[in-house]
Formats: C-alpha cells, sequence, structure tokens
C-alpha cells in the first residue's frame, strides 16, 4: 500500500490546535479516496545550529510545541491508522525571506516523498511579519498542493464575558449539580430539586465567564473516563510513598538524602502543569517548590523518590488523563535527558 502523505509546517498560534484536528481529517480522507496509508509530518523550521550542550530557550520550545502537536493529532486520529512524523529542521540555515523558508520545506518534501502541504492561516514563524500568502506562492510553484485550514482562532484579546454556546451551558450546568449533590451527600427529591435550581443559577450566571474556551463532549467525557482511572492509581502512589517514608522514620539511622531537583515536564497549558505539580506534593518524599510553565522545582527527601520522579511515572499518568495513550508514550525526563546527554 502506498502512503499519503502531509507536510504541516508548525509554530505557536491561536488556531494551531483547530488546524492540527483539520489536518488530521484531511489527511485520512485523502487516504481513503486513494487506498493509501495516511501520515502527516509536523515540521518547525529553527534556523539556529541546535547544541545539546547549550540548548536555547527557542530549541526547548520548538521540541515542545512538536510533542505536543503530535500528541493532539494522536489523540484526534483515535484508532485510524495515521503515521505522525515531527522534525526541526533548517537548524543550520539562515531564514528571513518567504523564499528562504520554501526551499527547505519544498527540501523537506521531497525527501520525504510528500506532494501536499497545509497551513497554519496564523502561521508565522518569524513572529513579526506576516509571510503566510507569500510562502504559501512560493511553496505552490515548486510544485507541492497547498491547502490552508479554514480555521478560526481564538481571540487573541481575553474578555471577560465572550459569547457561549449550549453546550458551554450544559456542561456548566452538569458540573455544578454534580458538585452540588456530592456536598448534600444524597439523592432525595428534595436534594435534587434545589441541587438543579442552584445548578440552573450558577450556569445562567456564569456559563459566559467560567469556561475560556469551546468544550467537546466527547474529549470532555474521554478525559473525565481517563481521571477516574487516574484517582485510584494517585492513591497507590501515595499509599507506597507513605510506607517508605514511614520504614525511614523508624529506622534507626534516618536514611534521608534531602536535595532540590530541576527537570522540565513534557505537560501542556495550566490544568496539565498544575495537576502534575499539585500530585508530586500529594505523594509522600517530594514536595512541588516552583512552577514556571512546564519547568518545576521539586524538592526530594531520598533518593529513591527522585528515581521515581525522574522515571515519570506521574508524568504518564498525567499526559494519559489530558492527551490520551500516544502521550504516554513519551520518553520520561530521565529518558529525555540520557537522549539529550547522548548527543553531546
Amino acid at each position: 500500500m502506498t502512503e499519503s502523505g502531509l507536510l504541516v509546517p508548525v509554530a505557536e498560534s491561536a488556531s494551531l490546535r483547530n488546524t492540527v484536528t483539520y489536518a488530521v481529517e484531511h489527511a485520512l480522507d485523502h487516504a481513503d479516496e486513494d487506498g493509501s496509508s495516511a501520515s502527516i509530518h509536523f515540521v518547525y523550521p529553527l534556523p539556529e545550529r541546535v547544541s545539546y550542550v547549550d540548548r536555547s530557550g527557542r530549541t526547548d520550545a520548538a521540541e515542545s510545541l512538536l510533542d505536543r502537536v503530535a500528541s493532539w493529532a494522536e489523540e484526534d486520529a483515535g484508532d485510524a491508522d495515521l503515521t505522525v512524523e515531527t522534525a526541526l529542521i533548517a537548524t543550520h540555515v539562515y531564514l528571513s525571506t518567504p523564499g528562504d523558508y520554501a526551499d527547505v520545506l519544498v527540501r523537506y518534501a521531497e525527501r520525504e516523498g510528500l506532494d501536499r502541504a497545509m497551513f497554519d492561516p496564523r502561521y508565522d514563524p518569524i513572529g513579526s511579519t506576516p509571510l503566510l500568502p507569500s510562502l504559501e506562492a512560493e511553496v505552490r510553484r515548486a510544485g507541492l498542493d497547498v491547502d490552508e485550514a479554514p480555521v478560526s482562532a481564538e481571540q487573541q484579546q481575553s474578555q471577560l464575558v465572550r459569547s457561549g454556546t449550549l453546550t458551554q451551558f450544559f456542561t456548566l450546568f452538569a458540573a455544578s449539580f454534580l458538585f452540588y449533590l456530592v456536598l448534600a451527600g444524597s439523592l432525595k427529591a428534595f436534594e435534587l430539586a434545589t441541587g438543579a435550581i442552584s445548578a440552573g443559577i450558577v450556569a445562567v450566571s456564569l456559563w459566559r465567564v467560567s469556561l475560556t474556551s469551546s468544550v467537546d463532549p466527547l474529549r470532555t467525557v474521554k478525559r473525565l473516563a481517563r481521571f477516574v482511572l487516574y484517582v485510584p492509581f494517585l492513591l497507590w502512589e501515595i499509599a507506597k510513598a507513605n510506607f517508605q517514608i514511614a520504614y525511614i522514620v523508624l529506622h534507626p539511622a534516618l536514611p534521608i538524602q534531602p536535595k532540590t531537583v530541576e527537570f522540565d515536564a513534557a505537560v501542556w497549558s495550566s490544568l496539565p502543569v498544575t495537576t502534575l505539580a499539585n500530585s508530586i506534593t500529594l505523594t509522600p518524599g517530594t514536595l512541588t517548590v516552583d512552577v514556571e510553565r512546564s519547568h518545576l522545582v521539586v524538592h526530594s527527601l531520598t533518593a529513591s523518590a527522585r528515581e521515581d520522579l525522574f522515571a515519570g511515572t506521574l508524568e504518564r499518568a498525567v499526559r494519559f488523563v489530558f492527551y490520551g495513550r500516544a502521550a504516554a508514550r513519551i520518553p520520561s525526563p530521565i529518558e529525555r535527558r540520557e537522549s539529550e546527554e547522548g548527543e553531546e
């Protein structure tokens, strides 16, 4: 079976997530029409020399974005047959014009046997001068079929009150109703009625304020289901850590080796990072001291606690909750560190 490949250049933008979803749907539909297997190559042109000895912030951010995009694509594809590839390109080339960027994209497409490219409508690798129309024209002139994802972007300036949808309204209503019943601890008719009234008041008042983005019901249900699996897993990790700490406290030699360590977690956006940081703190023997974006500073009481931390058990579990099974396969912190050291 032949392979139907799609090239998608990426950079941070408000419409990137929607572009990934559209690209996955487009690639799978195109493969079905041709009877071929689908693949998407997400590439990040990074015009600088990549050094694993002195890695720049731009390099770390680019690799983090590619990991995030790959997780999104795997999540959107579900069980469909889709190959996802990511790559930093042009790391030894100076790029300044649309023609420069087009050249490196076309060379990559030719090397990988790709004949189609799709662009995010907000794609702007320079970060100051919109070059997408010229870039698309240059790539098309080189012989690739070029599409622009017909997706919308979020408002760049956040607003306190936004337009809402019925899905957001009912999501907030359901969450408020469930929370009320948990606090009430009863399913009597009176509690159900007062809970519904209270949830309705909350939903009417806050549905355009509390939810900052559109709600995908299916994706939300999947995340909630994965979170239900995560809770007993976290409780088990807490129980194991409690036994380890109890052993240390009761040991005559008190074998502790306190140390503060830092690492970059492969989770993105505030909620997953907060979940990971709090999970680490809830586990005896480790305490999250500081968080900046996805960079965590953790105080660990023992060497075994640090080994568990760098093994990435909690990190993988949090990625599973928010991004699905594919994201759980991203290398652990110690594996990422060993990979970097091996490139030196």
